[in-house]
């Protein structure tokens, strides 16, 4: 029998995911955490990223985090997220436009913008291209 541990992805808007899994990944502040059941107790800041939620052998759910909290308890994960979105459900042409809109605004020399602001709109949009980019190389 297959050990599980009970995963909880949760959004400011709403609950993305909630369910058993074997294995969860997610890009903790000083890298990439894997998470087994009964992980000793963690509390990290979550990076801008891809969270991978191993449900079996055969499936594997991708999220996008925009940042947030992980609290890994031995036998619950709990990933409290500033935006989460499926991976599947990134809408490529917004990410592009985002993308191209932050690093206009870190061009333009004027001063009227604020730097951190378009930094983290453009690693935003880069984490959300790339976690497309890695669900892309998955399902072929």
């Amino acid at each position: 029998m297959v050990m599980t541990i009970h995963v909880d992805i949760v959004s400011a808007e709403k609950e993305i995911f909630s369910g058993l899994a074997e294995m969860v990944f997610a890009p903790a502040e000083l890298g990439e955490v894997g998470i087994t059941p009964r992980h000793a107790p963690l509390i990290s800041k979550l990076n801008p990223g891809e969270v991978r939620v191993k449900v079996s052998e055969k499936e594997t759910q991708e999220f996008f985090v925009s940042g947030g909290l992980l609290e890994v308890q031995p036998h619950l994960v709990t990933v409290l997220a500033d935006t989460a979105i499926r991976a599947k459900d990134i809408d490529e042409a917004a990410a592009l436009e985002a993308k191209a809109k932050a690093e206009e605004a870190l061009d333009d020399r004027s001063g009227k913008i604020d730097y951190a602001t378009a930094q983290a709109q453009l690693a935003e949009a880069m984490m959300q291209l790339r976690a497309l980019d890695r669900l892309r190389k998955r399902a072929s």
